[in-house]
């Protein structure tokens, strides 16, 4: 995916959240609301028309027409800049507010997870993150992963003519002796979606529907892997419904708390986990090592849960400590059950 296709699928992700969410309590610019609705004729008595909804502003400028591009697609505006710092640093309270009724102020749960999705899968791509991209659905091909290991064998065949060649204590034997094992590395990767495939050969669980789909990845691994990244793009959304049992299983005995309120809490979870995947996946490409951005990867998500549980569920902080330990553990189920369904949506496909 090209940098251009990456800002396109980011522009996607804001068009999915503003359908999701529509203009709903934003504030308007003052304006002349006297007259008939340009629409229906109806005589207005405000910004909004009370028989079909349209606007009084009306705009035909090309000045205008892009402002409503970024606007709608990005999903800038107020509540935004409302929203996303009480995500950082009060999830909890951006949680209970927004249950409790103040959904003009804030982007709605599922209109931030559109878009945080859509923008997470984008720089994924942008970094080079996840399966090769060179893919051709046409015939089912990874182009990189059809030539990639001849010619790294062709390349290590001319670094052992070459140190044949060379006397035993030749100082270039080391340089070379470097490229060979970094070429032995690259052919074992790009080897890889084809020992997946071998790997699976053997395997037989006697149902027909799952050993056609082990099937498919003895067949063509490169093309199944590239499935499994588009579906956890496409159904990402199933995180949700996966997760809101678990929540609710620790709060069995709160009554007041419903599955409505769990999945408000599970989906701004899930955005606050989105962003800091994008703005930690930044830091790396920027150069920030390894050990802090998995430090800073593990640590975070849990602080954040606690906090969340804390002031979403008015929790003593006893409770708040033993439902983040339970949640974390749940974590770890919800993902295999999520990856599961995702091979099971392979096979199908």
């Amino acid at each position: 995916m090209s940098i251009f296709e990456s800002i396109g699928t980011i522009f996607e992700g804001g068009l999915f959240a503003r359908a999701a969410e529509p203009d709903r309590g934003e504030a308007q610019g003052a304006h002349d609301f006297a007259g008939a609705c340009l629409n229906c004729g109806t005589e207005r008595v405000g910004p909004y028309c009370h028989a079909c909804g349209q606007s009084a502003h009306i705009h035909r400028s090309m000045g205008a027409f892009m402002h409503d591009l970024l606007h709608g697609a990005l999903h800038w505006e107020g509540k935004t800049w409302h929203t996303l710092p009480l995500l950082a640093a009060r999830p909890g309270e951006l949680t209970r507010r927004y249950i409790a009724g103040e959904r003009a102020r804030f982007v709605s749960p599922m209109a931030l997870f559109l878009f945080t999705v859509f923008l997470m899968f984008a720089v994924f791509q942008i970094a080079g993150i996840g399966t090769p991209t060179d893919f051709d659905p046409s015939d089912g091909t990874l182009v990189s992963n059809s030539e990639a290991p001849r010619q790294l064998e062709e390349q290590r065949a001319e670094i052992e003519r070459r140190l044949a060649a060379l006397p035993a204590g030749d100082p270039a034997r080391a340089e070379l002796e470097t490229e060979r094992k970094a070429l032995e590395t690259g052919q074992a990767i790009a080897e890889g979606p084809e020992r997946i495939g071998q790997e699976i050969t053997s395997i037989r669980t006697g149902s027909h529907f799952i050993d056609h789909g082990l099937e498919k990845w003895q067949k063509n691994p490169a093309l199944m892997l590239y499935k499994l990244q588009a579906n956890s793009y496409k159904f990402s959304w199933l995180l949700i419904p996966l997760s809101i049992p678990f929540v609710s299983l620790l709060f069995l005995w709160r009554r007041r708390f419903g599955a409505y309120d769990h999945a408000v809490f599970v989906t701004y979870s899930l955005c606050f986990m989105t962003l800091l995947f994008v703005l930690l996946t930044l830091l790396a490409q920027l150069g920030l090592s390894s050990g802090v951005v998995l430090l800073l990867g593990t640590t975070i998500p849990v602080w954040h849960i606690y906090r969340q549980l804390k002031g979403a569920y008015g929790l003593s902080r006893f409770s708040a400590v033993w439902r983040t330990v339970a949640i974390t553990v749940f974590i770890f189920v919800i993902v295999s059950l999520f990856i599961n369904l995702l091979l099971l949506l392979g096979a199908m496909g």
